[in-house]
């Protein structure tokens, strides 16, 4: 398998340990219409710099580093250890110089801090020295005693912000006084270049406007809903929507016809689809066909019905509810209530505190706890509303209400029900949770749905979804634990 995996360039190397981890980016990269730089080249030229690199073997706790080519944010850099934006600072000429404004210690988890800017403007010339500095920063100074303590975000709280940042400083100085450190743009970069797609002149809240699909045919419904066009350059690329993020190996063979057949590149996106690119326009009938045929064709991916959940109780050992199961309970109540295909509103959801679904940064979030009732068990979740990531800075979700697992989809459609219906012309679901008095004032509405039927008038409320048997909260070891 590993022999497989290398012949078309993939690797299992450090996908995992205390080790810098694949390096991500916005998914739309080069073909935004909104980036000011294509990322694609510098995240690959960061790819290649530390795989392998035995700088990065053995660190402290694990490091991720993620792109995104304009403040939109695609890529989700405000809470990564390293997070790369694409920027632009005028010069005395009157022209801009397009480069990067570099955030630090960032991350989620039961914890969540937001990334902080290390400086203002960091040059094409000095990314990489800049980001090799952080790593051997935190490699001197991250608690190698503590792995629950030893994430990049720590070094904020022990150290502060201002003492980092001067020691990355000075980390960078010394390498680029090195006579053995290569200088100048990165090959990858030379060799592919980075020119937007995009003016890089305004950017979009997630979600984009509203879009009507009432009255649409199925395929004018996803060319509205699904497909991005690139301004500067022309590209065309679409979305494919996975449900949850699963994928069957048929389906697998199917897009992997399609990306031979219509000479397309496929992305995963961090909403588990898959985005096609290098399209053209008049290729769109036909991919849509296509897509149909795979059954990952609905309308609206990284919309409502976009539900993005983690592995949840299934598989991981720190997990206490079935957060896939909750997910697909609230796939069902949005479409059957008409409200799956409402832009500008992002559900997530994970089965305990550590945020691997990411619902601290989601518009509604959900986070799994044992609830108890009736002297009993029971799945529950903790409802955080208005979390958001883009425009260079992140906002934590606030707490709403608590739920039953048994009644959450309901507070889903109803919440979904109020923004759609109330929100004005371009409004972010942000906005409109302040407009509306904020998460708290929200929540209220939602008390009715925080009640717990005995366990004879409704037995259901004490099973988990996708289980057969009384709920049981059961936690394992973390990877931490070794």
């Amino acid at each position: 398998m590993l022999r497989r995996l290398a012949s078309v360039g993939l690797t299992s190397r450090e996908a995992c340990g205390d080790t810098v981890r694949n390096v991500a980016g916005c998914h739309l990269a080069g073909a935004c219409p909104y980036e000011v730089l294509d990322i694609s080249p510098w995240a690959q030229a960061t790819y290649e710099w530390f795989l392998r690199n035995p700088l990065s073997q053995r660190m402290p706790r694990k490091f991720k580093i993620n792109f995104s080519g304009c403040a939109t944010d695609c890529g989700q850099a405000m809470f990564n250890d390293v997070g790369v934006i694409a920027v632009t600072r005028p010069l005395a000429d009157g022209s801009v110089e397009p480069g990067f404004r570099v955030f630090l210690a960032g991350g989620l988890g039961a914890n969540p801090h937001p990334a902080q800017a290390l400086e203002e403007f960091t040059s094409r010339e000095d990314l990489l020295p800049t980001i090799e500095a952080t790593l051997r920063t935190f490699d001197h100074y991250g608690n190698r005693d503590n792995k629950l303590r030893a994430r990049m975000k720590w070094l904020v709280d022990t150290m502060g912000i201002e003492e980092l940042r001067e020691r990355i400083v000075k980390e960078r100085t010394f390498l680029r006084a090195s006579a053995t450190y290569p200088g100048g743009l990165p090959e990858a970069v030379a060799r592919e270049g980075d020119a937007p797609a995009g003016m890089g002149t305004e950017v979009t809240a997630d979600g984009g406007s509203p879009i009507e699909f009432s009255g649409l045919d199925p395929y004018r419904s996803w060319e509205l809903a699904n497909v991005v066009r690139g301004r500067a350059n022309g590209t065309v690329s679409a979305y494919a929507h996975a449900t949850l993020g699963d994928i069957t190996s048929e389906q697998f063979r199917l897009l992997a016809d399609i990306e031979r057949d219509l000479g397309v590149e496929i992305r995963v996106t961090n909403r588990q689809n898959f985005v096609l690119r290098n399209l053209t326009d008049e290729q769109l009938p036909v991919l849509y066909e296509r897509l149909v045929a795979a059954d990952l064709h609905r309308a609206g991916a990284e919309r409502a019905r976009d539900v993005v959940s983690c592995p949840g109780a299934d598989t991981c050992n720190l997990a206490v509810t079935q957060s896939r199961g909750l997910a697909a309970d609230i796939d069902r109540a949005l479409e059957d209530a008409g409200l799956a295909e409402v832009g500008g509103v992002r559900v997530n959801i994970s089965g305990c505190t550590n945020s691997c679904g990411q619902h601290h940064i989601a518009d509604i979030g959900f986070m799994g706890f044992e609830r108890r009732a009736h002297g009993r068990a029971a799945p529950g979740y903790q409802m955080l509303l208005g979390g958001h990531v883009g425009q260079m800075e992140v906002h934590f979700g606030e707490k709403a209400t608590k739920v039953p697992a048994r009644t959450a989809s309901e507070a889903v459609v109803r919440v979904v029900g109020r923004f759609a219906g109330e929100r004005e012309a371009g409004e972010t679901f942000r906005d409109w949770l302040d407009r509306a008095g904020g998460a708290a004032a929200v929540g209220t509405t939602l008390k009715d749905l925080d009640i717990f039927p005995t366990p004879d008038e409704n037995p259901a409320f004490y099973v988990d979804f996708d289980e057969t048997g009384p709920y049981v909260s059961q936690v394992g070891e973390s990877e931490c634990a070794t």
